[in-house]
């Protein structure tokens, strides 16, 4: 009986270090292929927000990272620094609204140096379905009313849902995620505004710029 229990141990052991090599093995093997598709996904998402025929450099290879807390309160944001022919003419900036509905809204914002907003894309958030899910490109085209937008100190009173004088849409049923949208926007394009020269300064500094360079 003791020697069939040690047995039967020792295959379980043996079967338990043979799966674990197995999808040791597995993630290697398919490691570079998914940074590759995030990579690309990446990429992609930038360049809806910061259209190609806007800069000619790689956004991803010009990226920092950095800790902001008016970008977001509990983590660091990557900031892309796009450019045409050598010069700085914009950003696309990761941000989190804190005061959507159901908590944080993730977003990526495209803007110029002058403040005028390129576009601006929703990547996570817990909204409501068929009310605050409106803030997502999948579900209505509310998101790019932001484009040509454009944000200064002098224009605050535009920057809120038509609901509080602004010139944004809310949703029926919906005020407070569209509005933690705009404002969250409003706020990143001036947080820009402050720290463009320090923002263009720094080195590239991103994990996804390591990545791409290590492949």
């Amino acid at each position: 009986m003791i020697n069939n229990i040690y047995k039967n141990g020792a295959i379980l052991a043996a079967f338990a270090l043979a799966t674990t090599g197995l999808i040791g093995l597995t993630f290697l093997g398919t490691k570079g292929q998914i940074e590759q598709q995030r990579n690309e996904r990446l990429q992609a998402t930038l360049v809806q927000v910061m259209p190609d025929d806007m800069h000619d450099n790689a956004l991803a290879e010009s990226c920092i990272s950095l800790t902001n807390e008016a970008l977001s309160a509990e983590e660091t944001v990557s900031i892309y620094r796009a450019t045409k022919a050598g010069d700085p003419i914009g950003f696309v900036i990761e941000s989190t609204a804190p005061n959507g509905y159901s908590g944080n809204i993730h977003m990526l914002v495209g803007m110029l140096l002058d403040g005028t907003i390129t576009g601006v894309r929703v990547l996570d958030h817990k909204e409501t379905p068929g009310l605050g899910d409106k803030i997502n490109l999948r579900i209505s085209d509310w998101i790019l009313s932001f484009n040509g937008k454009v944000v200064s100190p002098d224009n605050a009173a535009l920057w809120d849902v038509k609901k509080n004088g602004g010139q944004f849409d809310q949703f029926t049923g919906a005020t407070i995620t569209p509005r933690a949208v705009v404002k969250q926007v409003e706020l990143t394009a001036l947080t820009a505004a402050e720290h463009t020269t320090e923002w263009l300064d720094m080195a590239a500094n991103c994990q996804v710029v390591q990545e791409m360079s290590n492949e």
